[in-house]
């Protein structure tokens, strides 16, 4: 384990080199909000490639670079485009961007992402608020010897999503009369969509969402000590509730669809987080 912590110790380091600005929160873009950094008053932005050591996403759509600013008087460093499980990458790496942006400053990791709605009331376009999450044969972050300076052994998950800024992101949908779903997301692997024979499953676990990222970046942040907030944009019904095959472009047309609404959920709720940190 201390060979990880000396890789987030030496990107912050790259990171430093480049700026001293310290986030109060921690923002990972999905899709659907890729250009949402037209919402931030940019101080820096950082290229992944810049950091050496650091992953860099493959994926379409996914920009790679960490950008700094404010939105109102808070301040974010914003993740945009994240790496996933199924590019290749070992799981340390998948959540060293949570880990590194938590070394930088940030008490709140507020995670987004595109997913695959399982419940039958859920609809393209909906947005979800993540209440719970499940891990399903994506690997657990925390397997391997433990190093106390990130947390200790055995981090309770209880409560992982922090109750009083899901609270806030409800008051803030209601303000904005921005219809919010919520419910329990579960991470898959990837890169092959679900079969509905997984669907059924998942369903029968308890599952409103799927998708192939997030869980395992909230088990790490929860691990480090942050506060855990996430939204879900239900780009498309899950394999078998429909008779449509499902697409990366279908996906990324319904998350853009949705991308107003979605940002304006996220720049009023990340406003409202500078008074409660």
């Amino acid at each position: 384990m201390s060979k990880v912590y000396d890789k987030i110790e030496n990107c912050l380091a790259a990171v430093r080199r480049k700026t001293d600005f310290v986030p109060e929160v921690a923002l990972t873009l999905g899709s659907g909000l890729g250009n949402y950094a037209e919402n931030i008053k940019v101080e820096c932005e950082i290229a992944y490639s810049e950091i050496d050591g650091f992953p860099v996403s493959t994926v379409p759509g996914h920009d790679g670079r960490f950008i700094f600013g404010y939105v109102g008087e808070t301040k974010v460093v914003c993740m945009k485009g994240r790496v996933h499980y199924y590019e290749g990458y070992d799981i340390s790496d998948v959540v060293l961007p949570a880990r590194l942006m938590a070394a930088m400053g940030a008490k709140v990791l507020f995670l987004t992402n595109a997913s695959g709605g399982i419940n039958y009331n859920f609809r393209a376009g909906d947005l979800m608020l993540i209440t719970d999450h499940i891990s399903c044969f994506a690997p657990n972050p925390l397997i391997g010897p433990n190093d106390d300076r990130l947390g200790t052994r055995f981090p309770d998950m209880s409560s992982v999503y922090d109750a009083e800024l899901s609270s806030i992101l409800r008051e803030t949908a209601l303000e904005n009369s921005i219809s919010m779903k919520e419910g329990i997301y579960c991470q898959l692997t990837g890169p092959s969509f679900e079969s509905p024979a997984e669907i059924r499953m998942l369903r029968t676990l308890g599952a409103d969402a799927v998708g192939m990222s997030t869980v395992v970046e909230a088990i790490a942040g929860r691990h480090v000590g942050m506060r855990i907030v996430g939204v879900s944009c239900v780009s498309n019904q899950a394999a078998g509730m429909t008779n449509n095959p499902l697409t990366h472009e279908e996906v990324q047309m319904a998350a853009d669809m949705t991308a107003p609404k979605f940002s304006l959920l996220v720049t009023e709720s990340i406003k409202k987080f500078h008074d409660y940190l």
